[in-house]
C-alpha cells in the first residue's frame, strides 16, 4: 500500500527536474511560503530533522511532511499532481511556469488500518 502516488503529468515534470538537478526530495511543511503546498528540491538543500516523517516514494523521491503537518493528513491519501501558475517558493518547478499541488482523499478502512494501527 502507498500513501502517496503521482500523477503521470507531475511524474513527467519530476523526472525533467531530476535530469537538470540529480537528486531530489519533496516536501510539505504546512509553514511560510506556499503553506501546504508539496515543494521539491535538490536532496542536500532542505534540512530535514526529526520533526519530518517520511511518507513515501513518487519517482524514486523521498516525500516528507512535517510532523505537526501529517497530525492533520494522517487519515489521507495523498496525490502530487502537478498545475500552471507560479508558486511563491523556492520550488525547483516555479521556473517552469508550475507549481505542484496535492490532491487527497480519506483513507479507505483498509489503508487505514495498515497505516494507522493503534497501539495496544
Amino acid at each position: 500500500m502507498e500513501r502517496v502516488a503521482i500523477t503521470k503529468q507531475a511524474a513527467a515534470v519530476v523526472n525533467q527536474l531530476k535530469e537538470k538537478h540529480g537528486d531530489l526530495i519533496f516536501h510539505q511543511s504546512g509553514g511560510c511560503c506556499d503553506g501546504s503546498a508539496p515543494m521539491i528540491f535538490e536532496k542536500g538543500d532542505m534540512y530535514l530533522d526529526e520533526s519530518d516523517v517520511l511518507l513515501g516514494q513518487v519517482e524514486g523521491v523521498n516525500f516528507y511532511m512535517n510532523q505537526d503537518q501529517f497530525a492533520y493528513w494522517k487519515h489521507t491519501h495523498l496525490t502530487i499532481d502537478i498545475t500552471e501558475g507560479r508558486g511563491a517558493s523556492f520550488s525547483l518547478e516555479i521556473p517552469l511556469g508550475l507549481r505542484f499541488i496535492i490532491k487527497s482523499r480519506l483513507l479507505t478502512q483498509e489503508e487505514e488500518n495498515h497505516f494507522n494501527k493503534k497501539q495496544t
